[in-house]
């Protein structure tokens, strides 16, 4: 089976000094899926009604496991944002009820924020979409091919990402 990617090269085979068609290909494909994740990402979030930045505290929240909290300190590291930058992204929510902001001990100074049951479940409807179509994506390969796919992508990635 041929896609638009083989067209592309058979295009430049030839016609250019050093081109290399697997580099080629293997790039190309790159970014093609890359393209169609990335899309398959933003449906995902127009499907859950979360934008990319409500998304992103969730995760944190999530990611901390059990019961699902952080300092906003924590979070503002975590997500790259200043402290009032991220007061700005918790308050709409907390509005939505998909967050709590409680007071340690009673102390104003030190807040936890805490995913409610509505934010986890917030949560896993946008990550299941995204498994979905990461899913469909990745069937046609065996359980042999994903783990050969994902130690060859490693080792590109760890050559460029160090």
């Amino acid at each position: 089976m041929r896609d638009a990617i083989d067209d592309h090269v058979d295009l430049w085979a030839g016609q250019l000094d050093g081109f290399d068609p697997a580099r080629e290909a293997i790039t190309g494909r790159l970014m093609l899926l890359g393209r169609h994740l990335a899309g398959s990402r933003r449906a995902a979030l127009g499907a859950s009604g979360l934008m990319h930045w409500q998304f992103k505290v969730l995760l944190m929240l999530r990611r901390a496991g059990r019961p699902y909290e952080r300092s906003p300190s924590q979070l503002a590291d975590q997500l790259g944002l200043t402290r009032g930058a991220l007061s700005a992204r918790l308050r709409p929510l907390e509005e939505a009820g998909l967050i709590t902001r409680t007071s340690e001990d009673g102390d104003r100074r030190r807040v936890r924020v805490r995913l409610t049951t509505a934010g986890l479940a917030a949560w896993q409807r946008h990550t299941g979409a995204e498994s979905d179509a990461e899913e469909s994506l990745l069937a046609l390969l065996t359980p042999a091919e994903r783990d050969q796919l994902a130690a060859l992508l490693r080792k590109l990635v760890l050559r460029t990402v160090s």
